[in-house]
């Protein structure tokens, strides 16, 4: 099942839809029309196997046993077809289940719910369990890796030079975060127990934060202005720094 990550992040209660197959409610699961009864099978006596073959050998008795071929392993035979499940004994049927979601969960977790499976083959046969299988909810604030959480945050160039102050969500409501001056492209801002639970502990993974500056494509004449006079200056001590070493 898919869950928000506000849900993964806190615990609590989500309702799973899923198909399954449970006995026939008109035969109670016997494959046989009401009012009639199975009969049990003449080629195994009602045991659900035939033996293929046995002996002894070496001292060793021995049976080959494989499934009845007429009953296929019920040990009945029906003879007149209960008409709503077509003598299976089991209709299909989409059930509804609320299911607890403990704080933390991790990716691909299974939750065992015990006896809300498939119907078993014959009728005595308990039913079997149903497994939900937790998948984080996608997100577009974040991305999930474990407990931690990423997240990009895209700057002009002149925030990451001169540095900047930005709000981002966190799992809690927005935060305000100072960007220093001189961050540079791909640089990572970790705010540390920002992120999700880690499951079974008491503990918090990470919102760390990528910082992508922004290069413009196609700037104004203005910005290009600028700019080029942004590389004169930082020319500019370089070009003095060779003068003095040619100087010498």
């Amino acid at each position: 099942m898919i869950v928000p990550l506000g849900t993964i992040a806190s615990g609590g209660e989500e309702t799973v839809r899923f198909p399954r197959t449970a006995p026939c409610n008109d035969c109670d699961g016997s494959g046989a029309r009401s009012g009639s009864a199975p009969r049990p099978c003449d080629e195994c006596g009602g045991s659900g196997q035939k033996v293929l073959k046995s002996g002894k050998e070496k001292g060793v008795q021995f049976s080959h046993i494989t499934t009845c071929p007429q009953c296929r392993g019920r040990g009945t035979l029906i003879d007149d077809p209960c008409p709503e499940c077509h003598g299976s004994g089991r209709i299909a049927q989409q059930e509804s289940l609320t299911v607890t979601i403990p704080s933390g969960a991790e990716e691909g977790l299974a939750l065992r719910v015990a006896g809300r499976g498939q119907a078993g083959d014959l009728p005595s046969s308990p039913p079997g369990d149903l497994y939900v299988i937790v998948h984080s909810e996608p997100d577009p604030r974040f991305e999930r890796l474990g407990a931690d959480l990423w997240r990009k945050e895209r700057l002009e160039v002149a925030d990451a030079v001169l540095g900047t102050h930005r709000r981002v969500p966190t799992l809690d409501g927005e935060v305000e975060v100072t960007i220093p001056e001189g961050t540079q492209p791909d640089e990572v801002m970790r705010l540390r127990g920002k992120g999700l639970p880690v499951f079974g502990t008491d503990r918090h993974g990470d919102l760390n934060i990528r910082i992508e500056v922004h290069i413009p494509e196609h700037p104004t004449a203005q910005e290009r202005a600028l700019y080029e006079q942004l590389r004169d200056l930082a020319e500019k001590p370089r070009s003095r720094w060779h003068w003095k070493e040619s100087s010498r």
